[in-house]
């Protein structure tokens, strides 16, 4: 069978023209960066262990296996990362959430005369909920001099992060803890991609191949997200954000969470389908000196 073969009878098979072809590349030992290569190479002929390596493959994806998972590898931010199915498949709309962390950076704040021990030098910034590690090494990566730790309740997820941290070369803190209950210090960031799923939800099913602790929270998906809020504010300097990625309808409700505990300029940033993804806010200097005073 040539490689365009093996392709049609994949895609007859119900396949995505992309997702076939990058599970070709990986059955033939290719990066997948190297589709140009399979059109200049349509008509050789795979082998009988290249074939069975495909099939092995498309049977895999055909059952609901995230591609990441089969090929071990996952892109985000620019970053190749391994991934397995101790932590999530990272999403491209969870990208959303580093372009705005990435912007909100400069606007921190910087020495102030309420947290005195605040001093210029490298923002520190905490990942919630880090998984595979991806917005930690994002952020870390496009602003080498960040100091960034990152947390997760798994001791499985955090073995990933860290032999992601390892391959690229990015020094990050991995804290085992659960949202911040191990966690001391205070962070001029806060970014989160946490569980946002609701325990009844009726997709949840299809992703039986990802780990269930970190898809749902709760009744409607935001017990999490709420625990997150509250704690929040205890590690945030004056003038710090916490951004949280939530689902595609929960953008009004973590919006008015984020109020009510205090947070000023609360707003949604869009994914590039246009849906609210992404909500965030400043803990702001009244509410800092006020919680510093009381």
């Amino acid at each position: 069978m040539t490689l365009s073969q093996a392709l049609t009878a994949a895609t007859t098979r119900g396949l995505e023209r992309l997702d076939a072809q990058w599970l070709l590349l990986y059955a033939l030992g290719r990066p997948t960066q190297g589709r140009a290569w399979l059109l200049t190479h349509d008509t050789d002929t795979l082998t009988a262990a290249e074939q069975d390596a495909f099939d092995a493959a498309l049977q895999r994806r055909c059952k609901g296996e995230p591609l990441a998972y089969i090929t071990g590898t996952r892109e985000f931010f620019g970053l190749p990362l391994q991934v397995d199915a101790r932590v999530l498949d990272p999403r491209p709309d969870t990208e959303t959430l580093v372009e705005w962390a990435l912007e909100v950076l400069p606007l921190s704040t910087g020495p102030s005369s309420v947290y005195p021990e605040l001093v210029e030098g490298p923002h520190h910034i905490l990942d919630l909920g880090t998984g595979s590690g991806a917005i930690a090494l994002a952020l870390k990566h496009t602003h080498p001099e960040l100091h960034v730790s990152a947390v997760d309740a798994s001791p499985d997820a955090l073995d990933v992060a860290r032999t992601n941290a390892l391959a690229l070369k990015l020094k990050v803190e991995f804290i085992q803890s659960h949202w911040l209950q191990n966690v001391s210090g205070k962070f001029q960031l806060i970014v989160s991609n946490p569980p946002y799923i609701a325990a009844a939800d009726p997709h949840l099913p299809a992703l039986h191949h990802e780990p269930l602790q970190a898809l749902a929270s709760g009744k409607d998906g935001l017990d999490d997200i709420r625990q997150i809020i509250t704690q929040a504010s205890a590690h945030l300097y004056p003038g710090g954000w916490l951004l949280l990625e939530h689902g595609y309808d929960q953008a009004t409700e973590v919006r008015a969470l984020l109020t009510s505990a205090g947070f000023a300029r609360v707003q949604s940033r869009r994914d590039l389908n246009g849906i609210e993804r992404c909500s965030g806010g400043e803990w702001s200097t009244i509410q800092a000196s006020n919680r510093q005073a009381n």
